[in-house]
């Protein structure tokens, strides 16, 4: 399980140095293990001494003696036993609950960085890892290195019987390079094909609902059996390989001992040993052979804990912790984008090129654009979930890595596209599940969003259960406790990403003036929409177009020029607004959008 020494000057990783953390308690342990294989000589000495002692002496008070003795030592030895388990159980415990933390904020961060990987391996190599630690590998493993003391007592007691004990260990030695051999691609392929279960299972349940209202269940289904048949035939390959190389293991150590029994008959009748040595050179070979049976029998656990090692290891190096910043300023003055050009994780290709713009306190910015121009995804960049390939997102001069996550987030007001509530009451999901959230701030976020009076209106008012994903609100509902959770404190910045795809007229009113009251109170407001009405209460446009930038500035003259170069519109009647000869387009923002709506008029995908 540890790791080999890192070379000089090289970084240790952190799975190394958590584990490093863990040193004085393994050493505990080794010393358990020390007394513990001087106690497993207990059955051959006493074995030796029956024999060799009792029997020809035909002494009752020593046999007495040698079972009180005998006794306590087994006893000693049941108690070092279960205190040596117990220390590694908790062990694994502490080893887990240190990179916990960790292996969380990994999770969260894993989507944003590499999306392609299932979402929850960090959790199950960890879960592998910790069972592996707190299950039979390790005492085996710290067993192992005694095997020598068993057979140098065998050659005390004579050279032929060490000899056949260490034929023994060697042959047993072979087996286990053949079983790490023959074992490893199944395990491999069991650990890809539970990633793709789960990754399945996981999709079929955030998508029931059109899975049975288009048929669909029976095509996943398919696919979940395809993927379990063939789990089940890599898994049946990696336990027949181990379980065989398991009972050859055993079925060769009870050989042995037949063996070393047979050999020691050969030296009795060849006046060359005792009575005695024959079964105390029987257990001490069974005994120096049981540690590599015991890794033998482990041997599957064993592999997929190095593999959950290795793979662990690597997304904590391709993924590493927050660094700790100093703490910065509330932010109250500005917003520039310089040069920003981005793309999504894992993915080369850009998808928005060269976005600059700047904002200032009290202003607010729609941006527009035919879908997948990459108004979606430099939302994301605005708010610190993706990183800009190229340029720098600044907020009173501060690029975003200047901040850690947890004080950017007090400052930012987020509402995506694909928007979900959490499980909890109304008021802790406003709260951003704040331990102990402030009532009067939960009350001006939901006022501010205008949803005070429909909360009121629930059940149990704020203390409603929202249930998992939000499912006790309708989705207009779950938008606009939405847009309060994004306006939760007063952010400075508030990106909205159509916010008002499913609010009816009541709901995109209070909108804008949730809009309106950033803007008012000195925050920017940036909203993303393909409804004119929820630009009602920008002053800034922003048109992209295939990823680029294509205009940007006051919103009535960024229309004016957009209406411009878009040319008369089919069936525009001569001095129409638009057309050749027309007056110029009305400035108000229904009138002005209304001829644009190829721009504005289809959804942008997440």
């Amino acid at each position: 399980m540890a790791q080999a020494p890192s070379p000089a000057g090289s970084p240790r990783t952190e799975l190394a140095e958590t584990l490093k953390s863990c040193r004085s308690s393994y050493l505990g342990v080794a010393v358990f293990t020390a007394v513990l294989n001087v106690l497993y000589l207990t059955g051959s000495f006493f074995m030796l001494q029956v024999y060799d002692r009792v029997l020809p002496s035909r002494s009752v008070p020593t046999l007495v003696a040698l079972c009180v003795l005998a006794l306590g030592l087994y006893g000693f030895q049941a108690v070092l036993d279960i205190v040596r388990n117990r220390v590694l159980i908790r062990i694994a415990g502490g080893f887990s609950e240190a990179l916990d933390r960790r292996i969380y904020h990994l999770l969260v961060k894993l989507p944003l960085r590499a999306p392609q990987m299932s979402g929850f391996e960090p959790v199950r190599d960890l879960d592998a890892i910790r069972t592996f630690m707190s299950g039979g590998g390790p005492p085996a493993l710290f067993d192992l290195p005694w095997m020598p003391l068993y057979l140098g007592i065998c050659y005390l007691f004579h050279p032929l019987i060490g000899l056949t004990a260490t034929v023994g260990a060697l042959i047993l030695v072979v087996i286990t390079f053949l079983t790490e051999v023959k074992v490893r691609q199944p395990s491999i392929e069991v650990s890809s094909l539970s990633s793709k279960r789960s990754g399945l299972a996981e999709a079929s349940r955030r998508n029931s609902e059109v899975l049975h209202a288009m048929g669909m269940v029976g095509r996943f289904a398919h696919q979940w059996a395809d993927y379990g048949r063939r789990y089940v035939s890599a898994h049946q390959r990696a336990g027949d390989i181990t379980g065989g190389m398991g009972s050859f293991s055993r079925a060769l150590r009870m050989a042995l001992q037949s063996a070393v029994l047979a050999v020691g008959a050969y030296l009795v009748i060849k006046g060359q040993a005792t009575a005695g040595i024959i079964i105390a050179g029987s257990i001490l070979s069974a005994r120096a052979l049981a540690p590599v049976e015991q890794v033998i029998a482990q041997w599957r656990v064993f592999v997929a804990a190095r593999q959950s090692w290795h793979r662990l290891n690597n997304l904590l190096a391709r993924i590493p912790d927050d660094r700790e910043v100093m703490a910065l300023p509330k932010p109250k003055a500005t917003l520039s984008v310089e040069a920003v050009s981005v793309a999504p994780p894992g993915v080369n290709t850009l998808v928005a090129r060269d976005v600059a713009f700047s904002l200032k306190a009290g202003q607010g910015l729609g941006i527009i654009g035919p879908s997948a121009s990459g108004k979606s995804s430099l939302a994301r960049t605005l708010v610190g979930v993706w990183r800009p390939v190229t340029g720098k997102v600044r907020i009173d001069g501060a690029t975003l890595d200047q901040w850690s996550s947890e004080a950017l987030g007090e400052h930012i007001g987020y509402l995506p596209q694909d928007m979900e509530l959490f499980a909890g009451t109304v008021a802790q999901n406003i709260a951003r599940l704040e331990p102990e959230p402030d009532a009067k701030k939960v009350i001006a976020a939901a006022q501010a969003a205008g949803v005070h009076e429909m909360i009121l209106g629930l059940p149990n008012g704020y203390e409603t259960e929202m249930g998992e994903s939000g499912t006790a609100l309708s989705t207009g509902q779950r938008q606009r406790v939405g847009l309060a959770r994004a306006l939760y404190g007063e952010p400075f910045l508030v990106v909205l990403d159509e916010p008002n795809s499913s609010l009816d007229h009541d709901g995109e009113e209070a909108l804008t003036k949730a809009i309106m009251s950033v803007r008012a109170r000195g925050g920017i407001a940036i909203v993303i929409a393909h409804r004119p009405s929820a630009l009602a209460a920008v002053d800034q446009l922003l048109v992209m177009r295939a990823g680029r930038q294509q205009a940007f500035g006051p919103k009535d003259a960024v229309l004016r020029e957009t209406l411009k170069a878009a040319g008369p519109q089919p069936g525009s009647p001569p001095g129409a607004p638009g057309a050749p000869g027309g007056a110029a387009p009305p400035t108000p923002l229904r009138a002005t959008l209304g001829p644009v709506a190829p721009i504005v008029r289809a959804r942008e995908p997440s």
